[in-house]
């Protein structure tokens, strides 16, 4: 049972070929600060990735829940899309988001520059 919410394990981007794909050539690339996504057309449904380096966050408890945030922030606004006008013109594509901070920010703001990337990649599309 899936509502409109959810974020099941099809949406994961988890292929190491996928992958490194993504990170390879023919990738596009946004940025707003402290996230930076990267994004190119893709097979059969949009996945997308979170990463947070090790390098920002010493502490796991750190990285996750700055992974925690990018999760919730897709879930909640994957929509702009995934449907409506823009999304029956769009092919799907494969999207990693990566944190570029080096400390923890505010959940409010990790929902607007999702938001906004997410909005950027739609024009782009």
């Amino acid at each position: 049972m899936s509502g409109p919410h959810t974020f099941p394990k099809s949406s994961r981007l988890c292929s190491r070929k996928a992958i490194e794909s993504l990170f390879g050539e023919g990738s596009r690339s946004l940025t707003a600060y402290p996230l930076r996504a990267i994004y190119k057309p893709a097979g059969d449904t949009t996945q997308v990735l979170f990463s947070v380096s090790k390098r920002h966050f010493k502490h796991a408890v750190d990285r996750n829940r700055a992974k925690r945030q990018l999760r919730e922030a897709w879930r909640l606004h994957r929509d702009i899309l995934l449907e409506g006008p823009v999304a029956s013109m769009m092919q799907p594509l494969h999207i990693a988001f990566l944190w570029m901070a080096d400390e923890p920010q505010p959940t409010d703001l990790v929902h607007r520059k999702v938001k906004n990337l997410l909005h950027r990649i739609a024009e782009e599309q």
